[in-house]
């Protein structure tokens, strides 16, 4: 099996810390960019080579995917068509003789009322139904979405989401997400394994507010913020918003932890690096 590794998305926010992972691990990982001008930046996070493409070009795929052994597959955030993408990925992946395939999915795909998860299930069928190694990722919420927002968190005193306070959530950092993308991707240990990722513990919006207070030194508070007012825009995110008003979405540790080896990182941790990162 070819050593090169290709990992979708590599100049992403997410997917763009799998390279990094896979350079400290002595791997040789060719990222694919949509666009030439992040190219540098790519390789500057440790990729050995950098393919343009795009995923809905099926032409650009092929190309990247030559001499390819492993391929780490991440869907951009709501995708339009993201089954159908996803599948082309995994039949472009067995046409080029890949022999392994690492796809971030997401925590309980099952959740037929959102499409943001129903649309990974047929994505790992198809890979189940090939001959293919593979590894399912089930991350939970991503710590690094609070990066957006914690400058008006600051600003504010106030923590605010479009769902209720009271719904608890796991969530985990990417950069272990990242870490077991690379150990699935040059061992052997995770083959055709699904491994649900989250971090210690499941925090209301009062939990977390709380956990900004003690590395802020000052109280925060918390708000809900009405999904109607959020425009058209977010119109493809109002049932994850109600799911969340109404269940939140929870997980649990222990696998993150086996396969680390260590602890998670914790949330709290995180706030820290972003208060520091503001100062």
């Amino acid at each position: 099996m070819s050593d090169t590794i290709l990992t979708i998305g590599a100049d992403g926010k997410f997917a763009g810390l799998v390279v990094p992972a896979l350079a400290a691990r002595g791997a040789h990982a060719r990222g694919l960019v949509r666009k030439p001008e992040n190219a540098d930046a790519v390789r500057a996070k440790g990729a050995a080579e950098v393919a343009i493409g795009d995923l809905g070009d099926t032409a650009s795929i092929d190309r990247a995917l030559e001499g390819v052994g492993s391929v780490f597959y991440i869907a951009p955030a709501f995708l339009p068509r993201e089954a159908d993408v996803g599948e082309a990925m995994v039949a472009a992946a067995i046409r080029a003789g890949v022999r392994r395939f690492v796809f971030s999915s997401v925590i309980h795909p099952v959740l037929s009322g959102l499409s943001n998860h129903l649309a990974k299930a047929p994505v790992e069928e198809a890979v189940l139904d090939s001959d293919l190694e593979y590894s399912f990722l089930h991350p939970t919420l991503f710590f690094q979405n609070y990066a957006a927002g914690w400058g008006k968190v600051v600003e504010t005193g106030v923590l605010a989401e479009p769902w209720s306070t009271n719904t608890r959530f796991s969530r985990v950092d990417h950069r272990d997400v990242a870490e077991v993308a690379a150990i699935a991707l040059t061992e052997d240990r995770l083959n055709y394994g699904t491994f649900e990722l989250c971090a210690e513990g499941a925090l209301d919006r009062h939990d977390v507010a709380a956990l900004i207070g003690e590395v802020l030194g000052r109280e925060i508070g918390t708000e809900r913020i009405d999904p109607a007012g959020l425009g058209d825009a977010a119109a493809p995110m109002r049932p994850m918003f109600d799911r969340y008003d109404r269940f939140g979405l929870r997980g649990n540790a222990l696998t993150l932890r086996a396969i680390l080896g260590r602890e998670p990182r914790t949330l709290r941790a995180y706030f820290a690096e972003l208060a520091g990162a503001t100062h």
